[in-house]
């Protein structure tokens, strides 16, 4: 059972495909409950009112966007990773999180800018009847665009790593987001987890009942009644959940047992965000 769970290598020295899915949504089960465990730590952003976070780091990410040279990013990135390192969020956990996947993707979004923006051409090569002329504006722009988008990534994810979900919420509509809004958030979090949970049930159920290897057409079988089965199971969990939360009380509100109190600290630490902000834009424009 640890062996699949872990996704090692099988007596017969090979790793099947169950093996694999098993041990990835294992993987994704505790990975979100430490983050979880970590957000209750006594860190410097964990002592904070969630509250503060929340419009702190919307007027981070704001700031992002406005930045107009790495310049300002790299200070606004600077004092990002200064905040994890006080609140005790791993280094190597934070960093891998955002940029193992944001350079690929905001990349491949960024890409056609490269060859289509004006300016001096870094080269020129022909292909056939094509020419692949890449331009330093051109680049810059890409540099800029990830840059910026690695940077409101590592904010965010700072944000939901040292705040409890329930806290998120409760500040969303402390800040007058829709409740339908926050209604939904909220479910689609549960909703989560119970369905990986579901679905790793179903794959070692299927793993102890299998002895020898069966054939490709009888896996492909299986995954699709597989997928019917999880969504039936939804359509019917969703309804008794909903049946069982009205049942006792539920109103739509989004309801946590702490209290909030904005203190002196709360106060400093949003001054302080918002002032930082604004030097970044400022200085992102002297440089540009």
């Amino acid at each position: 059972m640890t062996a699949v769970l872990a996704g090692r290598p099988a007596p017969n020295g090979r790793i099947g495909w169950l093996e694999q899915t098993v041990g990835g949504i294992t993987a994704n089960i505790e990975h979100a409950i430490f983050t979880e465990r970590h957000a209750r730590s006594d860190g410097w952003l964990q002592r904070r009112d969630p509250r503060a976070k929340l419009v702190g780091f919307l007027t981070a990410i704001l700031a992002a966007s406005l930045a107009s040279s790495v310049v300002g990013l790299a200070l606004l990135y600077a004092a990002t990773l200064a905040a994890a390192r006080a609140s005790r969020v791993p280094f190597g956990f934070f960093v891998k999180r955002v940029w193992l996947g944001i350079p690929f993707f905001a990349g491949i979004v960024v890409v056609p800018a490269i060859f289509f923006v004006p300016g001096d051409r870094v080269f020129d090569l022909a292909l056939g009847p094509a020419h692949l002329a890449p331009s330093w504006n051109g680049l810059a722009g890409a540099v800029l665009f990830v840059s910026r988008v690695g940077v409101s990534v590592s904010l965010a994810v700072l944000m939901v790593v040292t705040t409890p979900w329930a806290d998120v919420l409760k500040s969303l509509r402390a800040l007058r987001t829709p409740q339908v809004f926050v209604l939904v958030l909220s479910m689609t979090y549960r909703y989560i987890f119970l369905f990986l949970h579901t679905a790793n049930g179903m794959l070692l159920a299927r793993k102890s009942r299998v002895v020898g290897r069966t054939s490709g057409g009888e896996q492909r079988r299986w995954i699709t009644g597989t997928m019917g089965n999880l969504m039936s199971r939804a359509f019917k969990m969703s309804n008794d959940v909903y049946a069982a939360m009205l049942a006792r009380g539920f109103t739509g509100e989004v309801r946590v047992y702490s209290t909030y109190r904005m203190r002196a600290a709360d106060w400093l630490a949003l001054g302080a965000t918002g002032a930082f902000g604004v030097a970044a834009v400022l200085a992102s424009r002297v440089v540009a």
